[in-house]
């Protein structure tokens, strides 16, 4: 199989390159090269697909055929000009979107025919406000050329594992590992009713590319993992093999005090606030597990993303989750107002 992935140097698209090369396909990785180094093996064709021109930034593949194609972007605009430079030249385009485009979030279990946002009409995401509606659009664009029988849409949940640069996976592990206290306390939202979802990257990038090779078509909503989110840290606590206690913090407190909902600076990963976004982490994949999607126990992914954590060249939260100084001075606050 010839196989041109967009992107192939950073994480996701990295790891579908080497699961591609790991099955003897050719693999062409389209990208600046900007966010690492290219693969042993992989042919590298360096491009900027926000050039004003998509002629120019598909110029180097366009002249070849594809068997597949596979494309991970945010950007409408991107995905406009890869359809309509390569409709020609590519037998299948695989997409991988977001389950944030459905229209709710409220409602738990929700499948692939649930009513999806608006596409966004401009090429460019200004604001991650607009991710939804920006991976809608290029839903959109793929399903408007390649149709129902040349594409596949997979809406990803959230995409954990070794190699997180977000840390949203990584922090649960490291923080029950490492506390930021003596006694061992660590901070946790008091969310009985939130569901929690959590997909290897492996193992997307595993199902995405039998797809590929079985010609699979249609649109998959994609993640593993389905549990309460209180599960989740009992498998993070397991898998630190700490034992210290926790003390849970109520959604309205940890709002009050700036804390932050699912990812970013001063944020407990993966904790909504908000019940309207509870089906997040809560659709269903029965669709993708009867196409072949396999996924491996929540222990070994959060292990390994724990050992890959361990060996950073600087430990401890990034990207998401508290630091050790906020993670104490939110404990100390909490014990205060008891």
């Amino acid at each position: 199989m010839k196989l041109l992935v967009f992107g192939g140097t950073a994480w996701l698209g990295r790891t579908l390159a080497l699961e591609a090369l790991g099955r003897g396909h050719s693999v062409t990785c389209l990208a600046r090269g900007d966010s690492g180094d290219v693969l042993p093996g992989v042919r590298f064709v360096r491009a900027d697909r926000s050039s004003s021109s998509s002629d120019v930034a598909y110029a180097q593949v366009v002249g070849e055929h594809w068997d597949v194609v596979i494309d991970v972007a945010t950007q409408p605009g991107h995905v406009r000009g890869a359809v309509a430079e390569l409709h020609a030249v590519v037998g299948q385009y695989i997409f991988v979107s977001s389950g944030s485009v459905y229209a709710s979030q409220r409602k738990l279990n929700q499948d692939e025919s649930a009513p999806i946002q608006e596409p966004l009409e401009s090429d460019v995401m200004e604001s991650m406000a607009d991710y939804g509606r920006a991976k809608v659009a290029c839903e959109s664009a793929v399903t408007s050329v390649f149709g129902s029988e040349r594409s596949l849409v997979a809406r990803v949940g959230l995409i954990g594992g070794p190699g997180d640069t977000s840390g949203r996976s990584g922090y649960w592990p490291w923080r029950f590992s490492r506390p930021s206290n003596s006694s061992g306390t660590v901070l946790v939202p008091d969310a009985p009713d939130l569901p929690a979802a959590l997909i290897d990257v492996r193992d997307l990038a595993e199902w995405l590319i039998t797809c590929a090779e079985r010609g699979t078509v249609g649109v998959f909503n994609a993640t593993a993992n389905q549990l309460p989110f209180t599960d989740h840290l009992a498998t993070a606590r397991s898998v630190a093999g700490r034992r210290g206690d926790t003390v849970a913090a109520s959604s309205a407190w940890l709002v009050d005090q700036g804390v932050q909902n699912w990812a970013g600076p001063r944020s407990l990963p993966l904790w909504l606030s908000d019940r309207d976004w509870f089906g997040l982490s809560a659709h269903d994949v029965s669709r993708a597990r009867g196409a072949g999607l396999v996924s491996r126990p929540l222990e070994q992914t959060l292990a390994d993303t724990l050992e890959w954590e361990l060996d950073r060249a600087q430990p401890g939260p990034h990207g998401a989750g508290l630091t050790d100084e906020e993670e104490r001075s939110l404990l100390a606050q909490l014990a205060t107002a008891r």
